[in-house]
């Protein structure tokens, strides 16, 4: 009887594994698109040569 039970026991928490590993994403990021530019534009005739 104890050993079905072990068995059993082990069979749930692999089997739960594959289930979190392989089922849907629960993130709760947030959606995020394209950012504005807020910096200035590429000049080369004022930017630092080295």
């Amino acid at each position: 009887m104890d050993i079905s039970k072990l068995i059993a026991k082990i069979t749930q928490y692999i089997t739960e594994a594959a289930m979190r590993i392989f089922g849907p994403d629960d993130d709760e990021y947030p959606s995020t698109g394209v950012q504005p530019f807020t910096g200035e534009p590429y000049n080369e005739k004022t930017a630092d040569s080295w």
